[in-house]
C-alpha cells in the first residue's frame, strides 16, 4: 500500500507540475488563438490529470471531477493542427484576394435618417460632451457604419430602401496601400490595376415583399 501511495503522490505531482507549465503557456501566449506551446501544455495537463484519476480510483474506488480521456500526444497535432513547423509553402498562388464591394440605398424620409443617426451619434458620444449635429444624408449614413460594426449590415434598417449592389472577387499582385491616396479620392482605392484578375462578380438583388410574388403567381 505504501507503493501505491507513493505512486498516487507522484501522479498528483505530475498533475501540478503540468498545471504551472499550461498557466505559464496560456501566459506567453497572451490570448494568442490555437498556439502550439498553450496546446501541448494543454494535452500534458490532460493527460496527467487522467493518470492521476486512474490512480486514485484503483487505490480507494475514488474519483476527481475531471471528466477526461486519455489523448494520444503522437496524434493530437495531426488531429487539430498543431504541428505546422518545417512545412514548406506550396501554394503555387502566392497573391492577394480582394473584395469590392457596392451596395445602394434610396432613402424613404430624410428626416427619418437624420434622427437615427443623431441617435447613434448622441449614444457614441461621451455624456460630459455634446454631439455635434449631423449634416446630410451621407453624414448620417457614415456615422451608422461607424457607431455599428463598421460592414454594410450596420444599414440594413427602415430608414433605408436596399437597392441593387454587386461584390467583385479578384485576385491581385499588390495589396492596397492606403497611405498613397488622398482621403477625398474617391476613385483610387477601388481602381484595378492591369495584372489584376476578376475570379468572379456576385450581383446583389433586394428581396421581394411577399405581396409582390404572391401578385406574380398565377
Amino acid at each position: 500500500m505504501t507503493d501505491q501511495h507513493g505512486e498516487l503522490d507522484s501522479a498528483l505531482e505530475r498533475v501540478i507540475d503540468a498545471a504551472r507549465r499550461h498557466l505559464s503557456a496560456v501566459r506567453a501566449a497572451d490570448g494568442r488563438i490555437d498556439d502550439d506551446d498553450v496546446w501541448q501544455a494543454y494535452v500534458e495537463l490532460n493527460n496527467a490529470s487522467h493518470a492521476y484519476d486512474e490512480r486514485l480510483l484503483d487505490a480507494f474506488g475514488e474519483v476527481t471531477p475531471w471528466d477526461v480521456e486519455a489523448i494520444d500526444p503522437d496524434e493530437a497535432d495531426a488531429r487539430f493542427g498543431g504541428a505546422t513547423e518545417n512545412v514548406e509553402a506550396t501554394d503555387p498562388y502566392p497573391r492577394v484576394i480582394s473584395v469590392r464591394q457596392r451596395r445602394d440605398y434610396r432613402v424613404p424620409s430624410v428626416s427619418a435618417l437624420m434622427r437615427v443617426a443623431e441617435v447613434a451619434r448622441r449614444d457614441s458620444t461621451p455624456e460630459d460632451d455634446e454631439p455635434a449635429p449631423v449634416e446630410g444624408v451621407g453624414e448620417a449614413v457614415l456615422e451608422l457604419l461607424q457607431s455599428g460594426d463598421g460592414s454594410l449590415g450596420a444599414l440594413d434598417i427602415p430608414e433605408l430602401e436596399p437597392l441593387d449592389g454587386v461584390v467583385m472577387v479578384s485576385e491581385v499582385g499588390t495589396p492596397v496601400d492606403l497611405e498613397s491616396f488622398e482621403d477625398d479620392d474617391a476613385v483610387g482605392p477601388f481602381q484595378p490595376a492591369a495584372d489584376d484578375r476578376l475570379i468572379g462578380r456576385l450581383d446583389e438583388h433586394p428581396f421581394l415583399e411577399l405581396d409582390d410574388e404572391h401578385d406574380h403567381v398565377h
